[in-house]
């Protein structure tokens, strides 16, 4: 049976985990490059629902103001952009368990598998000490995201860009699909889509603005 590595063991201690029983919490560092018969994809799974609830109760706790706001703080918050800052900021590339191949392609600077991990972890923290000990250790490596001005006010492109990769989505995708009027006094109107979602459109007197219009409907249709 794989154990932790003492050096592992600490890192976790100290930034608030409670490792106990080491299977656990050696499946939620293995990527699957290891070719083992667990890695951390279930966990990973799991965490990124806890990480969901325990974010989205702390805002609206925290935080006044409609949904469409609370909704853009929280995709910012739970993204995997953020998970994998965290992650790399408390230092943990040096603890994910990778296969040769993977670490020599970087794969513990990955902002993909750092995320994931960063979840996995938070999964193994539930499934051993339950809710309100994740909903501990998750406020206290999220407070300086939170306290801070990530996904309060944003351009509404970059919000919806920021929206789908929270939500594992495809990349918002804009068509110019009409162009009307003289020169001096055009309208354009611009559709934004994203596969699976929906889509919206606006039209303003220049492609960018129209752009910027059809997102902030988007968001306020779908987010």
């Amino acid at each position: 049976m794989m154990t932790l590595k003492p050096e592992t063991r600490v890192w976790l201690e100290v930034n608030g985990f409670a490792p106990g029983d080491d299977a656990l919490w050696v499946q939620a560092l293995t990527h699957g490059s290891r070719d083992e018969a667990l890695d951390y994809e279930r966990l990973e799974f799991l965490g990124d629902r806890v990480l969901g609830l325990v974010i989205a109760e702390w805002l609206y706790a925290e935080q006044a103001g409609p949904e469409g706001k609370l909704s853009l703080r929280l995709n910012a918050l739970v993204s995997r952009k953020t998970c994998a800052k965290i992650a790399a900021e408390r230092g943990l590339p040096l603890h994910i368990r990778l296969g040769k191949q993977a670490r020599g392609d970087g794969g513990a600077e990955s902002t993909n598998i750092l995320g994931d991990v960063m979840e996995a972890l938070l999964g193994a923290a539930f499934m051993q000490d339950g809710f309100e000990a994740a909903q501990v250790l998750i406020r206290d490596l999220w407070a300086a995201e939170f306290s801070g001005d990530l996904g309060r006010s944003k351009h509404p492109k970059s919000a919806l860009q920021e929206w789908a990769a929270g939500n594992k989505r495809k990349a918002p995708h804009y068509d110019l699909v009409d162009r009307s009027g003289p020169d001096h006094a055009a309208e354009f109107t611009v559709r934004v889509s994203v596969k699976n979602v929906g889509e919206a459109q606006a039209s303003a007197s220049n492609k960018q603005e129209a752009e910027r219009r059809a997102a902030k409907t988007f968001m306020e249709k779908y987010g």
